[in-house]
């Protein structure tokens, strides 16, 4: 491939709205350009790199079973309804209407697009298990698109989807696609971290997601400093920073005074109150209300909601409560995790009350909420409330607290979960060691979503007695706009792109001095010998300046490059110039050499990633 016979317009500058090292470089090395916020067309080198990524992943795809179709991007929105998640996924849904009104949905996902088309052709068990996977187009209407392709609004993901008779045949798929994982990334030369994670949007029982570090991250990851614990901090849990005690037992609070109220005019936060009393905020109950929509629990017993009617949001879908309020109380230091909170609810969403509802709800003004005697909602009591003794906390009038507040004495709650947000300096849940923070980026996720969509939209199978079942489920995805941008994020210095072998766009570049003359023949037979050993290879054929050719070279992250000019062919030994790009000294070998030796060079690095 020659450089004047391609389309490479590589920049000096920096576009003024790439902050990160990915964006800049992918515009600066003429990889990708920009068509409006949020969408990128690959240019041709881009689309090089690109398509290796989809290759390595396609190769570990095929490699434990799992098979490739492709289906329409555009899919009913009678699907997206049979699901419940026509409604229920919000505005990142990009709904369209055809010339006869009828409702599409640009898919940002995939999951009711793939049950559907099982569920047209499967029948019996001997057809299970089937793994499906597609490389395709997505599209999420991102509120802020931003990093370029990082986080843009139209990407291509990588999302499988396997369908089981049983849970133990679904846990060895997802190990298996766990496994395919690691060898993918690592093949791409990238340092991934698999975490702990909640589920999300997608439902399901459990969920990996693998992470890369970054600065820029969207994720806060907490790792223990002595063990392997990791975990996406919307689904890590902590050991006890208290000493459990046996619930509701009347000894532990033998010791405490009698409830009382004590006047507290105008302090309604925390800082407030710990100003106004002189105490320190682990010893409040601070009380939040919340609104959830689409909430599954069932809420017959649970205060103030026996009036409430559950709807089906399709046919075959689990019924829900479209909108319900609820009290979470927690110790004053701590954070209210709100992806714990919606998993507990098994609710699609959860936010806090607006003033108004919180005021009718608790019949006193925001700031003053507390458990004691809030009978008109469910109180939900995350497990460290459970072991406050003495506490202070909201009395439902205004500018009045309670003081001595003892959880099974003055109160208990509808439900005792773990919805605390765990922090750097938490203890590890596993061995107790300290917990520590960093950033990271999602490259992958593998969920189990077990009848998540395979029951509302009607999946079923006959069982060798002929008995109808409905199948498990499971779904794996991984972004390959973001698994590139993030090979650059990890393998750039401050002249460009460094990339692995198995990614760059080519894995030679051969930089004749002036393309002319015995310089010209000497880089023609170079290239013609690479190209038949295997090798890809990119000839600078241009007309420019040497300093311009290795600059461009450097920017691009080609491998190796190999410079031929008049001085080193001079002589009975004519020779290449033959530099690694993440290297500071080239060296001289001998022209007759030089093919095999790059060669070489390729064949040690693509085993080394690939082995």
């Amino acid at each position: 491939m020659k450089f004047s016979q391609t389309f490479i317009p590589t920049l000096r500058e920096v576009p003024a709205d790439a902050v990160i090292a990915s964006h800049r470089l992918m515009f600066r090395s003429g990889m990708l350009r920009k068509l409006a916020n949020g969408l990128f067309a690959y240019l041709p080198l881009g689309l090089l790199s690109f398509r290796k990524v989809e290759q390595i992943i396609r190769e570990e795809m095929n490699a434990i079973g799992s098979l490739e179709i492709k289906p329409s991007v555009v899919v009913p929105a009678e699907l997206w309804k049979e699901s419940g998640r026509w409604d229920a996924y919000g505005d990142a849904l990009l709904r369209v209407k055809n010339r006869l009104g009828a409702d599409f949905v640009v898919s940002p996902t995939a999951e009711e697009a793939f049950t559907s088309l099982v569920r047209d052709e499967l029948s019996s068990y001997k057809q299970l298990p089937l793994s499906l996977y597609q490389i395709n187009t997505k599209y999420r209407d991102e509120i802020r698109p931003r990093y370029g392709v990082m986080r843009g609004r139209e990407f291509v993901m990588k999302d499988a989807y396997s369908f089981h008779a049983s849970e133990a045949s679904l846990d060895e798929h997802y190990q298996a696609m766990g496994r395919a994982y690691r060898r993918i990334f690592k093949r791409c030369g990238l340092s991934v971290i698999p975490v702990q994670a909640d589920s999300g949007a997608m439902g399901g029982s459990g969920s990996e997601e693998f992470m890369v570090e970054s600065e820029i991250g969207d994720n806060t990851l907490l790792f223990c400093k002595n063990c392997d614990y990791a975990a996406n901090v919307e689904k890590a849990g902590c050991k006890p920073d208290f000493s459990p005690r046996p619930e509701l037992a009347r000894s532990a609070t033998a010791g405490t005074p009698p409830l009382s109220k004590i006047s507290t005019p105008g302090v309604k936060t925390i800082d407030e109150l710990c100003a106004f009393l002189k105490t320190g905020a682990d010893s409040f109950i601070k009380t939040l209300v919340y609104r959830a929509v689409n909430v599954e629990l069932d809420l017959k017993a649970a205060p103030g909601c026996s009036g409430l009617k559950k709807e089906r949001p399709a046919p075959g879908a689990p019924e829900v409560y479209p909108e319900t309020f609820f009290a979470v109380a927690i110790r004053g230091d701590l954070d209210v995790n709100e992806t714990k909170l919606a998993a507990t609810l098994k609710a699609s969403e959860v936010a806090l009350a607006a003033d108004s509802d919180v005021e009718r709800l608790t019949g006193s003004p925001v700031g003053f909420a507390g458990p004691v005697g809030l009978g008109q909602i469910p109180v939900l009591i995350d497990h460290t409330v459970t072991a406050m003794t003495d506490a202070v906390t909201g009395a439902l009038e205004a500018d009045l607290h309670y003081q001595h507040a003892a959880y099974g004495r003055d109160f208990e709650g509808w439900l005792i979960a773990d919805i605390r947000t765990v922090k750097a300096g938490d203890r590890c849940p596993l061995c107790g060691g300290e917990l520590y923070e960093k950033k990271g980026n999602e490259l992958g996720h593998i969920f189990k979503l077990g009848l998540k969509y395979s029951k509302p939209m009607k999946l079923s199978y006959l069982d060798e007695a002929g008995k109808s079942h409905t199948p498990v489920m499971g779904c794996y995805g991984i972004g390959v706009d973001r698994v590139l941008a993030s090979i650059i994020e990890e393998h750039h210095d401050d002249n460009g792109i460094i990339w692995p072998m198995t990614i760059a766009p080519c894995q030679v570049i051969v930089i004749p001095v002036k393309y002319e003359g015995a310089v010209k023949d000497a880089a023609d037979t170079l290239c013609a010998e690479l190209e038949k050993e295997g090798v890809e290879v990119l000839l600078d054929d241009r007309n420019e300046r040497p300093g311009v050719k290795f600059n461009d070279a450097d920017l691009m992250g080609i491998p190796l490059r190999a410079v031929i000019g008049e001085r080193n062919l001079a002589g009975d030994s004519p020779r290449a110039e033959i530099k690694a790009r993440g290297e500071k000294e080239s060296r001289l070998v001998e022209l007759s050499r030089a093919a095999g030796d790059l060669a070489a060079r390729v064949k040690k690095e693509l085993e080394k990633l690939n082995g």
